[in-house]
């Protein structure tokens, strides 16, 4: 019987008993979390950024559960997903442009779309329950209605 660190069994109680996920540190805990996660059982979301607006709006996730995240700018300006909070309340394995390269860091704050087709990917794995803001900062784009929400269920 394989034997769980007491990183391991801190994750496994943060999913289970409310608040205690409260305690997630991306940088130290977000390793862990990314190893044992059942990465055949990701979900992929995609997310289209336009000019104003971002299709879908709001996302729902569940903690614990493995994504992919694939943002597309379908506009004609550049556009930011931006959500601070969020991004440091994920264990993050990697963002990835398919044809740059990928990038692993503990957690991002902003993701910048180039237009006409700019494309990255975000793995992760949720691991705080809450309700999130994203938003574009580019100009007066959120102001224009280019904001919404990530629920962590």
């Amino acid at each position: 019987m394989k034997r769980m660190s007491c990183k391991s069994l801190f994750i496994a109680a943060a999913l289970l008993v409310p608040g205690l996920a409260m305690a997630f540190d991306p940088v130290a805990d977000g390793p862990e979390v990314v190893k044992n996660a059942d990465w055949k059982a990701m979900q992929t979301i995609t997310v289209n950024l336009d000019e104003h607006s971002y299709e879908p709006k709001n996302l729902t996730l569940k903690v614990g559960q493995p994504y992919k995240l694939v943002m597309k700018d379908v506009g004609e300006k550049k556009h930011y997903y931006t959500a601070p909070e969020f991004y440091k309340s994920i264990a993050t394995r990697k963002a990835e442009s398919a044809k740059d390269g990928e990038i692993k860091a503990p957690y991002f704050n902003a993701f910048e779309m180039m237009p006409g087709g700019g494309t990255l990917a975000l793995y992760f794995v949720p691991m705080v329950k809450g309700t999130y803001p994203v938003y574009c900062t580019v100009d007066d784009h959120r102001q224009q209605g280019m904001e919404g929400t990530i629920v962590v269920e």
